[in-house]
């Protein structure tokens, strides 16, 4: 405390004391020789003494915090000395507590909506004086008894709207709602979901997000902070986690799961953020991000296959040239509304809410899950209005890009551009679903397998019988759109770079179409697959499998489901695995004579409805292997939204927000439905607390 100034002792101990004591429990807790027998700490004592006792892992030592129960007289502020020598009147405390409610009540509005605060120019002759200021003396305005203690008519020593009054009570918020969540996590295990993004003003955060079962069986993933980092090395990445994890008073040995995405210093087998982590806790079992793997099979087949990768970078190079442009965008909107008016009078469309909207032409991005599908969409769709704006742009004589314009409108009205568009439109089709149900929060790893296998014999079935539909579909296009369709039976010419376009090869084009491409491109697609999604074949994943409840627990196996429990050493000894097997056998002939576990879907209604009917307390074993099924990450898309939620906050008006207001600001901004929850009484209580205040509430 002595290093600190002395201004600052008060609100470091307050800090330090709301954060309450570190417990934790479920650590691994080292044993020491103590006449003659082995002895360690019981964890079972926080439960007893969970107001003062507290354990440093560091140091190995308990500490006896007869202080800290001392010391809460220090946190409640009317038995402070202060409040003592200035005593305030019943209508001072009143006036004041409606001051300070009426600013966390703007704050937490700017919170849920991700406003800014403050104004540039917030001095008295300023007319734009901020969103906070500007909406609290609107709230005084339509509400008279809140109006005549605020702004002006508060004391001037308490007007509690000061950019530091603000961030306290956004501080506040953030802190109350990440009690919150870890009152959901309680005593339970938790999978980290973490990765690194680049903000506005090019400082590296790592938002690190919990995923763990809640109390009624839900999965929940929930942000917990975002932390600026100076190194990305998976050291310094490890030591950010576990100090973020300190603070909570969570303790890593409570990890039992990690999800990261492709980068080599989050999943590397040697010195990665998963190695480091797997050799202090090996419970902590790493899943490659699902969707990450996902769109790298796309990647793979873009750059394996030469016919796909040209057929990108037309892609590209026509939407770069449409969207380059103000006025050819305009153009476009214009082409658009009218060939939707065109289609509406001929009746090829349907009226109603929410059809018929416009459509943009949306970049794809080797980054952005499932960004090529809705490309590749639109393209389709919006085919005729491109060619009307190319061929107005390459008829442009005055333009200096019409040569590009013709070059790419030559390019897009082939039969190999349309073939290859509806080819992918196609081999996305069938993987999309399975992209859009991997970002789901409470996605669990058995379920994504099933539908991951699903995808595959969906290719599967595409590559034997989808030939003909797919020629038909391309036929109808070209028609509409007259672009001249090849006779099948003629050979095809050669594609090779340098060629003459006059020579033909030694195959038809219906070789050439059918195997050379289609073939080709779905047997790469499903090789992908195969190669990059291995978790299948592990024990882990099998035994997860087997728990599954889909057609009355038809996958259950119980050598699989023990093979699965020993590599959780830490919650399964030897013992505990005895017991399992006996209890698995049980388990399974009652669950499957109780028609409130018929027809259920996944492990996420199991978990539901088995503390529903209280069957977890029945068996406790099962009910374990159970939520670290559910607990083993699928992919990181929460973080990804976490990011684009940090970008939303942190834009080029607001780029000089510091790290620890733009955490507070994030948490509550995308956990808004727990930060609703919050009662105002806590938040004040907290903001009362965190500091010496002029204001007495009580």
């Amino acid at each position: 405390m002595s290093q600190y100034h002395l201004d600052e002792r008060d609100e470091v101990r307050r800090a330090y004391l709301q954060k309450g004591p570190f417990q934790p429990r479920n650590h691994t807790f080292p044993q020491t020789s103590m006449y003659g027998n082995m002895r360690r700490f019981n964890d079972a004592w926080f439960g007893e003494y969970n107001n003062w006792l507290e354990y440093s892992i560091k140091e190995d030592l308990m500490m006896q915090k007869q202080c800290v129960k001392r010391c809460e007289d220090l946190m409640m502020q009317k038995q402070s000395i202060q409040t003592a020598l200035d005593k305030q009147s019943e209508q001072a405390k009143a006036d004041y507590r409606t001051r300070l409610t009426a600013s966390v009540d703007v704050a937490r509005l700017l919170l849920v909506e991700g406003l800014p605060f403050w104004g540039h120019d917030e001095s008295e002759h300023s007319k734009r004086k901020g969103i906070f200021r500007s909406i609290l003396k609107f709230h005084g305005e339509k509400n008279e008894s809140v109006g005549s203690v605020i702004l002006k008519n508060a004391p001037g020593n308490c007007i509690m709207y000061s950019l530091d009054i603000q961030k306290d009570i956004a501080n506040a918020c953030s802190r109350e709602t990440v009690d919150a969540i870890l009152e959901e996590i309680g005593d339970g295990y938790f999978s980290v979901l973490a990765d690194e993004s680049r903000d506005v003003s090019c400082k590296q955060q790592m938002a690190i997000v919990l995923r763990f079962v809640d109390k009624m069986g839900f999965v929940m993933e929930r942000l917990v902070s975002l932390v600026h980092v100076t190194s990305t090395t998976a050291l310094s990445l490890k030591e950010e986690i576990y100090s973020v994890l300190a603070k909570l008073s969570l303790s890593p040995s409570r990890i039992r799961g990690q999800g990261y995405d492709g980068a080599s210093n989050m999943r590397g087998h040697i010195n990665g953020l998963r190695s480091l982590i797997l050799q202090e806790n090996p419970s902590a079992h790493y899943v490659h991000c699902f969707a990450h793997q996902l769109q790298l099979t796309l990647v793979a087949v873009a750059n394996g296959h030469p016919h796909i990768k040209g057929f990108l970078e037309l892609v590209n190079l026509t939407l770069n040239v449409i969207g380059g442009s103000y006025k050819r965008r305009d153009e476009y909107r214009i082409r658009q509304s009218e060939k939707v008016e065109e289609a509406l009078r001929m009746g090829e469309l349907l009226t109603g809410k929410g059809l018929n909207q416009e459509l943009g032409l949306q970049r794809s991005s080797n980054t952005r899950w499932g960004s090529h599908f809705k490309t590749f969409v639109n393209l389709v769709v919006m085919f005729a209005p491109i060619v009307d704006v190319l061929d107005a742009l390459a008829t442009d004589t005055e333009s200096d890009d019409n040569v590009r314009g013709q070059a790419i409108l030559d390019g897009i009205q082939t039969y190999d551009f349309v073939f290859l568009l509806h080819l992918m439109k196609l081999v996305l089709g069938i993987t999309n679903p399975l992209s859009q149900a991997l970002q789901r929060r409470d996605q669990d790893i058995v379920n994504a397998l099933s539908l991951l296998n699903t995808s595959k014999k969906q290719l599967q079935r595409t590559r034997d019988h989808g030939w003909d539909p797919l020629i038909d579909d391309i036929k109808s296009f070209c028609l509409k759109h007259d672009i001249e369709i090849p006779n099948m039976d003629d050979f095809a010419p050669l594609r090779a770079r340098g060629k003459s376009k006059q020579r033909v090869s030694s195959v038809t084009n219906e070789h050439y179409y059918r195997v050379d491409v289609f073939y080709s491109i779905l047997d790469m697609q499903m090789q992908e697959l195969n190669s990059r999604f291995t978790e299948e074949s592990t024990d882990l994943l099998l035994g997860l499998a087997c728990l599954s409840p889909d057609d009355s627990f038809s996958s259950f196996d119980k050598d699989k489901i023990l093979r699965m429990a020993r590599l959780y050493p830490h919650d399964f000894d030897e013992l505990a695995i005895e017991d399992l097997g006996f209890e698995l056998d049980i388990y399974i002939d009652n669950l499957r004579d109780d028609e409130r576990f018929s027809n259920l879907n996944g492990l996420g209604e199991l978990s539901t409805r088995m503390i529903k009917t209280k069957k977890y307390l029945s068996f406790p074993h099962v009910h374990l292997l159970l939520k670290l099924a559910l607990i083993l990450p699928v992919s990181t898309a929460t973080v990804e939204r976490v990011f684009s939620s940090m970008k939303y906050i942190k834009n080029n008006l607001r780029n000089r927000i510091s790290d620890e207001f733009l955490n507070d600001t994030v948490i509550t901004y995308f956990e808004d439905d727990l930060f609703e929850s919050v009662s105002n009484d806590d938040i004040l209580h907290r903001f009362q607390n965190m500091k010496s205040r002029r204001g007495q509430l009580d």
